[in-house]
Protein backbone atom coordinates (compact mmCIF):
# COMPACT_ATOMS: atom_id res chain seq x y z
CA UNK A 1 0.00 0.00 0.00
CA UNK A 2 1.41 3.38 -1.00
CA UNK A 3 0.11 6.76 0.17
CA UNK A 4 0.64 9.64 -2.24
CA UNK A 5 -0.46 13.21 -2.51
CA UNK A 6 -1.30 14.33 -6.06
CA UNK A 7 0.91 17.05 -7.48
CA UNK A 8 -0.79 20.45 -7.57
CA UNK A 9 -1.13 22.10 -11.00
CA UNK A 10 1.71 24.40 -12.00
CA UNK A 11 0.78 27.79 -13.44
CA UNK A 12 2.77 29.74 -16.01
CA UNK A 13 2.50 33.07 -17.85
CA UNK A 14 2.97 33.54 -21.58
CA UNK A 15 5.22 36.21 -23.04
CA UNK A 16 3.39 39.39 -24.14
CA UNK A 17 2.04 39.38 -27.69
CA UNK A 18 -0.33 41.60 -29.70
CA UNK A 19 -3.92 41.49 -28.45
CA UNK A 20 -6.31 39.92 -30.99
CA UNK A 21 -9.27 41.99 -29.71
CA UNK A 22 -8.09 45.54 -29.01
CA UNK A 23 -5.64 47.42 -31.21
CA UNK A 24 -2.31 48.66 -29.84
CA UNK A 25 -2.46 46.46 -26.75
CA UNK A 26 -0.46 43.49 -25.62
CA UNK A 27 -1.87 40.33 -24.06
CA UNK A 28 -0.49 37.62 -21.86
CA UNK A 29 -2.16 34.54 -20.41
CA UNK A 30 -1.99 32.62 -17.15
CA UNK A 31 -2.17 28.91 -17.97
CA UNK A 32 -1.79 25.39 -16.66
CA UNK A 33 -1.70 21.92 -18.19
CA UNK A 34 -4.88 19.85 -18.29
CA UNK A 35 -3.87 16.24 -17.94
CA UNK A 36 -4.04 13.16 -15.75
CA UNK A 37 -6.86 11.42 -13.94
CA UNK A 38 -8.19 14.64 -12.42
CA UNK A 39 -8.35 16.63 -15.68
CA UNK A 40 -12.16 16.64 -15.69
CA UNK A 41 -12.35 17.94 -12.13
CA UNK A 42 -9.73 20.63 -12.75
CA UNK A 43 -11.49 21.76 -15.92
CA UNK A 44 -14.79 22.08 -14.09
CA UNK A 45 -13.25 24.04 -11.23
CA UNK A 46 -11.20 26.48 -13.32
CA UNK A 47 -13.95 27.01 -15.90
CA UNK A 48 -16.08 28.29 -13.04
CA UNK A 49 -13.27 30.78 -12.31
CA UNK A 50 -13.05 32.30 -15.76
CA UNK A 51 -10.58 29.91 -17.42
CA UNK A 52 -10.98 28.51 -20.93
CA UNK A 53 -9.73 25.30 -22.51
CA UNK A 54 -7.52 25.04 -25.60
CA UNK A 55 -6.62 21.40 -26.25
CA UNK A 56 -4.82 20.25 -23.08
CA UNK A 57 -4.29 23.74 -21.64
CA UNK A 58 -6.49 25.91 -19.41
CA UNK A 59 -5.85 29.64 -19.64
CA UNK A 60 -7.13 33.00 -18.45
CA UNK A 61 -6.07 36.51 -19.58
CA UNK A 62 -3.53 38.11 -17.26
CA UNK A 63 -2.49 41.30 -19.02
CA UNK A 64 -0.14 43.67 -17.21
CA UNK A 65 -2.29 46.81 -17.36
CA UNK A 66 -5.59 45.80 -18.94
CA UNK A 67 -8.53 43.79 -17.60
CA UNK A 68 -10.94 44.19 -20.50
CA UNK A 69 -11.45 40.46 -21.21
CA UNK A 70 -14.30 39.13 -19.09
CA UNK A 71 -15.39 35.50 -19.10
CA UNK A 72 -19.08 35.26 -20.02
CA UNK A 73 -21.79 32.66 -19.58
CA UNK A 74 -25.56 32.54 -20.04
CA UNK A 75 -27.76 31.49 -17.14
CA UNK A 76 -30.23 29.30 -18.99
CA UNK A 77 -33.15 29.88 -16.60
CA UNK A 78 -32.87 33.66 -17.07
CA UNK A 79 -32.57 33.66 -20.84
CA UNK A 80 -35.43 35.09 -22.90
CA UNK A 81 -34.87 35.37 -26.67
CA UNK A 82 -35.22 38.77 -28.27
CA UNK A 83 -37.32 39.34 -31.37
CA UNK A 84 -34.18 39.31 -33.47
CA UNK A 85 -33.05 36.02 -31.95
CA UNK A 86 -36.48 34.51 -32.62
CA UNK A 87 -36.06 35.53 -36.27
CA UNK A 88 -32.65 33.83 -36.29
CA UNK A 89 -34.26 30.61 -35.07
CA UNK A 90 -36.90 30.78 -37.80
CA UNK A 91 -34.30 31.41 -40.52
CA UNK A 92 -32.45 28.23 -39.58
CA UNK A 93 -35.27 25.73 -39.26
CA UNK A 94 -33.77 23.65 -42.11
CA UNK A 95 -30.61 22.95 -40.09
CA UNK A 96 -30.28 19.56 -38.45
CA UNK A 97 -28.07 19.10 -35.38
CA UNK A 98 -25.79 16.08 -34.97
CA UNK A 99 -23.50 15.61 -31.96
CA UNK A 100 -20.53 13.27 -32.37
CA UNK A 101 -17.31 12.31 -30.61
CA UNK A 102 -14.44 14.79 -31.08
CA UNK A 103 -13.16 13.54 -34.41
CA UNK A 104 -11.95 15.85 -37.21
CA UNK A 105 -13.16 15.35 -40.79
CA UNK A 106 -12.21 16.75 -44.19
CA UNK A 107 -15.59 18.48 -44.47
CA UNK A 108 -15.05 20.21 -41.14
CA UNK A 109 -11.61 21.44 -42.16
CA UNK A 110 -12.86 22.71 -45.53
CA UNK A 111 -15.60 24.69 -43.75
CA UNK A 112 -13.09 25.91 -41.16
CA UNK A 113 -10.78 27.24 -43.91
CA UNK A 114 -13.62 29.06 -45.65
CA UNK A 115 -14.65 30.61 -42.35
CA UNK A 116 -11.14 31.79 -41.49
CA UNK A 117 -10.38 33.11 -44.97
CA UNK A 118 -13.59 35.14 -44.90
CA UNK A 119 -13.79 36.29 -41.29
CA UNK A 120 -10.34 36.03 -39.69
CA UNK A 121 -7.77 36.02 -42.49
CA UNK A 122 -5.32 37.99 -40.37
CA UNK A 123 -6.00 36.16 -37.10
CA UNK A 124 -3.74 33.90 -35.08
CA UNK A 125 -5.32 30.73 -36.52
CA UNK A 126 -5.10 31.80 -40.17
CA UNK A 127 -2.16 29.50 -40.94
CA UNK A 128 -3.57 26.44 -39.16
CA UNK A 129 -3.10 23.34 -41.32
CA UNK A 130 -5.18 20.18 -41.32
CA UNK A 131 -3.01 18.46 -38.71
CA UNK A 132 -3.23 21.40 -36.31
CA UNK A 133 -6.97 21.51 -36.90
CA UNK A 134 -7.25 17.81 -36.07
CA UNK A 135 -5.29 18.41 -32.86
CA UNK A 136 -7.63 21.26 -31.88
CA UNK A 137 -10.66 18.97 -32.29
CA UNK A 138 -9.30 15.67 -31.03
CA UNK A 139 -6.77 16.49 -28.30
CA UNK A 140 -9.12 16.74 -25.34
CA UNK A 141 -8.63 14.98 -22.00
CA UNK A 142 -12.22 15.65 -20.96
CA UNK A 143 -15.75 14.99 -22.17
CA UNK A 144 -16.09 16.92 -25.43
CA UNK A 145 -18.46 16.77 -28.39
CA UNK A 146 -18.45 18.07 -31.94
CA UNK A 147 -21.87 19.55 -32.69
CA UNK A 148 -22.47 19.69 -36.46
CA UNK A 149 -25.30 21.52 -38.20
CA UNK A 150 -26.25 20.25 -41.63
CA UNK A 151 -28.52 21.88 -44.18
CA UNK A 152 -31.13 19.16 -44.64
CA UNK A 153 -32.26 20.22 -48.11
CA UNK A 154 -28.75 20.04 -49.57
CA UNK A 155 -27.17 17.72 -46.98
CA UNK A 156 -24.35 20.21 -46.58
CA UNK A 157 -22.26 20.92 -43.47
CA UNK A 158 -23.10 24.49 -42.48
CA UNK A 159 -21.79 25.08 -38.96
CA UNK A 160 -19.70 23.33 -36.29
CA UNK A 161 -19.11 23.83 -32.58
CA UNK A 162 -16.47 22.09 -30.47
CA UNK A 163 -18.25 21.87 -27.12
CA UNK A 164 -17.14 20.68 -23.69
CA UNK A 165 -19.64 19.16 -21.28
CA UNK A 166 -19.02 20.56 -17.79
CA UNK A 167 -20.67 19.59 -14.53
CA UNK A 168 -22.68 22.84 -14.60
CA UNK A 169 -23.06 23.58 -18.27
CA UNK A 170 -21.82 23.53 -21.84
CA UNK A 171 -18.65 25.36 -22.85
CA UNK A 172 -18.49 26.43 -26.50
CA UNK A 173 -14.75 26.07 -27.06
CA UNK A 174 -14.67 27.08 -30.73
CA UNK A 175 -17.31 27.58 -33.42
CA UNK A 176 -17.15 28.16 -37.16
CA UNK A 177 -19.68 28.28 -39.98
CA UNK A 178 -20.22 29.03 -43.64
CA UNK A 179 -19.63 32.70 -44.46
CA UNK A 180 -22.15 32.57 -47.31
CA UNK A 181 -25.26 33.07 -45.16
CA UNK A 182 -24.74 36.34 -43.23
CA UNK A 183 -28.48 36.89 -42.78
CA UNK A 184 -28.79 33.60 -40.94
CA UNK A 185 -26.59 34.81 -38.04
CA UNK A 186 -25.21 31.30 -37.64
CA UNK A 187 -22.95 32.21 -34.71
CA UNK A 188 -25.95 33.47 -32.77
CA UNK A 189 -28.01 30.47 -33.86
CA UNK A 190 -25.49 27.99 -32.46
CA UNK A 191 -25.55 29.76 -29.10
CA UNK A 192 -29.36 29.68 -29.08
CA UNK A 193 -29.31 25.98 -29.91
CA UNK A 194 -26.77 25.27 -27.16
CA UNK A 195 -29.09 27.02 -24.71
CA UNK A 196 -31.77 24.54 -25.76
CA UNK A 197 -29.36 21.61 -25.39
CA UNK A 198 -28.36 22.75 -21.91
CA UNK A 199 -31.99 23.22 -20.90
CA UNK A 200 -32.91 19.74 -22.12
CA UNK A 201 -29.93 18.27 -20.22
CA UNK A 202 -30.73 20.15 -17.01
CA UNK A 203 -27.48 22.13 -17.16
CA UNK A 204 -27.71 25.69 -15.80
CA UNK A 205 -25.12 27.51 -17.93
CA UNK A 206 -23.71 27.96 -21.42
CA UNK A 207 -20.14 29.28 -21.32
CA UNK A 208 -19.31 31.60 -24.23
CA UNK A 209 -15.65 32.46 -23.71
CA UNK A 210 -14.61 36.08 -23.33
CA UNK A 211 -16.62 39.23 -23.79
CA UNK A 212 -14.45 42.27 -24.49
CA UNK A 213 -16.02 45.74 -24.20
CA UNK A 214 -14.80 47.87 -27.08
CA UNK A 215 -14.17 44.90 -29.38
CA UNK A 216 -16.57 44.61 -32.36
CA UNK A 217 -15.67 40.90 -32.62
CA UNK A 218 -17.13 40.22 -29.18
CA UNK A 219 -19.99 42.70 -28.97
CA UNK A 220 -22.67 40.18 -29.97
CA UNK A 221 -22.34 38.31 -26.66
CA UNK A 222 -23.82 41.26 -24.75
CA UNK A 223 -27.08 40.84 -26.71
CA UNK A 224 -28.09 37.70 -24.78
CA UNK A 225 -30.29 38.07 -21.73
CA UNK A 226 -29.26 36.09 -18.67
CA UNK A 227 -25.62 36.94 -19.35
CA UNK A 228 -23.20 36.72 -16.43
CA UNK A 229 -19.59 37.86 -16.39
CA UNK A 230 -16.70 36.81 -14.17
CA UNK A 231 -15.37 39.95 -12.55
CA UNK A 232 -13.72 40.70 -9.23
CA UNK A 233 -13.39 37.03 -8.34
CA UNK A 234 -17.01 36.02 -8.94
CA UNK A 235 -19.87 35.80 -11.41
CA UNK A 236 -22.28 38.72 -11.61
CA UNK A 237 -25.29 39.45 -13.85
CA UNK A 238 -24.63 41.74 -16.78
CA UNK A 239 -26.87 44.72 -16.04
CA UNK A 240 -25.60 47.24 -18.58
CA UNK A 241 -22.86 46.57 -21.12
CA UNK A 242 -22.12 50.29 -21.32
CA UNK A 243 -21.04 50.26 -17.68
CA UNK A 244 -17.88 48.36 -18.66
CA UNK A 245 -14.97 49.91 -20.46
CA UNK A 246 -11.73 48.68 -21.92
CA UNK A 247 -9.55 51.32 -20.30
CA UNK A 248 -5.89 50.82 -19.50
CA UNK A 249 -4.67 51.07 -15.94
CA UNK A 250 -1.41 49.83 -14.39
CA UNK A 251 -3.31 48.40 -11.40
CA UNK A 252 -5.94 46.56 -13.46
CA UNK A 253 -4.41 43.15 -12.86
CA UNK A 254 -3.25 41.64 -9.58
CA UNK A 255 0.33 40.33 -9.38
CA UNK A 256 0.71 36.81 -10.77
CA UNK A 257 1.54 35.29 -7.39
CA UNK A 258 -1.63 36.79 -5.92
CA UNK A 259 -3.73 35.55 -8.84
CA UNK A 260 -2.46 32.00 -8.42
CA UNK A 261 -2.94 32.12 -4.65
CA UNK A 262 -6.59 33.08 -5.13
CA UNK A 263 -7.40 30.20 -7.49
CA UNK A 264 -9.61 27.59 -5.84
CA UNK A 265 -8.36 24.16 -6.82
CA UNK A 266 -10.54 21.04 -6.62
CA UNK A 267 -10.48 19.04 -3.41
CA UNK A 268 -7.43 16.82 -3.77
CA UNK A 269 -7.89 14.25 -1.04
CA UNK A 270 -5.21 11.76 -0.05
CA UNK A 271 -4.98 9.00 -2.63
CA UNK A 272 -4.43 5.42 -1.50
CA UNK A 273 -2.92 2.95 -3.97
Amino acid sequence: MRHTLPIAPQFYVTAPQPCPYLADRMERKLFTALQGDEAEQLNNSLSQQGFRRSQNVLYRPSCADCSACLSARIKVSDFVPSRGQKRTLRRNTTLERRATSPWATEDQYALFRRYLDSRHADGGMADMDVFEFAAMIEETPIRSRVVEYNETEQNQLTAVSLTDVLEDGLSMVYSFYTPDLPKNSLGTYMILDHIDIAREAGLPYVYLGYWVPGSPKMGYKASFTGLEIYNGGGWQPMQDAKAFEAGLHPLSTDPIAEQVANINLPDRRLQIR
